[in-house]
């Protein structure tokens, strides 16, 4: 059974899904689909979390993917693919409360659930070449990160 956490990843990444291809209204999406995945409050605010930090971040974030992968437009990558990207990205640079490879093996996950066949090891190249560039973490500390700015 998968964590509260990795559900709440799950929620937004599907808000986040629907978001970016119907356009939908990001505070009725996120609220629509956190009461439908029956999350407790906390796990329920870090979904909430996710898809706003992302949002708020998508210029910049996008930015990277595209440095990153610089053979694939993020306009013309799957839309699943690009928001996990979004997802972990956000995770990596900006929220960083978790550790790096939990982040990356957390979007593996996702992009092997809801990905094509080769989604989590194009996830997982991309998301190892971003953690390589840009986390600066020392081995005993994993709050510091440079990357984006504004957290």
């Amino acid at each position: 059974m998968p964590t509260l956490r990795r559900r709440a990843r799950t929620i937004a990444l599907q808000a986040l899904f629907e978001i970016d291809c119907a356009n939908h209204d990001p505070k009725a999406t996120s609220d629509r689909l956190v009461a439908e995945g029956g999350l407790p409050d906390d796990a329920a605010d870090f979904a909430r979390e996710l898809v706003a930090g992302v949002l708020e971040h998508r210029k910049d974030i996008d930015g990277i993917i595209q440095t990153y992968a610089p053979s694939f437009p993020v306009s013309q990558l799957a839309a699943v693919d690009r928001n996990i990207l979004r997802l972990a990205i956000f995770e990596l640079l900006v929220n960083n409360r978790v550790p790096v490879k939990v982040a990356i093996n957390e979007a593996v996950e996702l992009a092997k659930t809801f990905g094509s066949e080769s989604s989590a090891r194009f996830v997982n190249g991309v998301l190892g070449t971003v953690s390589a560039k840009l986390v600066k973490r020392p081995a005993s500390e994993n709050s510091k990160v440079t990357g984006i700015t504004g957290t």
